[in-house]
């Protein structure tokens, strides 16, 4: 897909939503801007002085993509793979930000060649490029690739091949409650949207409020609130915004639209577009508005 040379913002273009909205590179201030800048800077230069160097090709991508600049992050991927073809970590950051820009049958190419280059080895811990609170990193090279490979999947309507990925993503996110908690969440979706509700209730077994989420408590609560142990008061706060509010909203609206309540499911799922496009609540949200509209598959 050519990124358009910019819109009134006066800011490059970097994808077309499901709805055919223009989604434009994020403006980032401050600290954050300067800090997120220096990084890509560094991991730019280490690129520059390593080009075959499979992880200097990694880094220089998710330092460009925490800076909104997804394309350029493909194509520092693009490259990476051409020194390495058979590299299931570029593929798994590839595929992600294939999902981010909308390119979801690219997206499906990479990860699930990932899937199958990853099988049979030893599954390791990825480092985070934006640690968490505790700066401990929850998920794994096989938890990772299994996610966004499903998560693929679920945003095109394929739940059957969905639930197949997730089914393996859970399997491989058994180390700490945060992995298992975003599994679990995604999981319980494909369920019920498979009309396997007693398989999705049975998900719901292992998820308690006492669990030990250090970056995942909006899927965390998002379970409880499924498992209905707390209200919809007590999940959402007094303001959405950020990340949290298209997770939370694209959530409730979800669950509204597994319980026939189609009218209020619309009102939540737009409450998601509040939050940043690249979050995968307000694609979700996106990919459930698109398939709504007359005429849609």
């Amino acid at each position: 897909m050519v990124v358009w040379a910019g819109c009134s913002s006066g800011r490059p273009v970097e994808a077309v939503s499901l709805l055919g909205e223009p989604l434009v590179r994020p403006k980032l201030y401050g600290e954050q801007r300067d800090r997120l800048n220096d990084q890509m800077l560094a991991a730019r230069a280490d690129y520059r002085a390593n080009p075959d160097n499979e992880m200097a090709a990694i880094w220089y991508g998710r330092r460009l993509s925490y800076l909104g600049r997804y394309h350029d992050a493909i194509g520092v991927y693009t490259d990476g793979l051409a020194a390495h073809p058979e590299s299931y970590k570029l593929l798994r950051h590839r595929g992600h930000r294939y999902i981010t820009i909308r390119e979801f049958d690219l997206a499906l190419a990479d990860l699930s060649a990932a899937s199958e280059l990853v099988a049979g080895l030893p599954d390791e811990v990825e480092p985070d490029g934006m640690p968490n609170a505790s700066n401990i990193p929850r998920s794994t090279t096989k938890s990772n690739i299994e996610y966004h490979l499903a998560l693929a999947y679920y945003l095109t309507g394929d739940f059957e091949n969905a639930l197949d990925a997730w089914t393996r993503c859970y399997a491989y996110s058994q180390s700490n409650d945060d992995s298992l908690v975003a599994a679990s969440y995604w999981w319980y979706l494909t369920l019920r949207r498979l009309g396997r509700d007693d398989e999705a209730d049975a998900v719901l077994v292992r998820i308690t409020p006492d669990m030990d989420v250090i970056e995942n408590g909006d899927y965390h609560g998002l379970l409880l609130f499924f498992k209905g142990e707390i209200s919809e008061d007590e999940l959402l706060p007094s303001a959405l915004r950020g990340v949290q509010a298209s997770t939370l909203s694209y959530g409730v609206g979800a669950w509204l639209l597994l319980e026939d309540r189609d009218e209020e499911s619309r009102v939540w799922l737009r409450r998601a577009f509040v939050g940043p496009w690249a979050a995968f609540g307000y694609i979700a949200a996106e990919a459930e508005m698109a398939r709504a509209r007359p005429g849609a598959n």
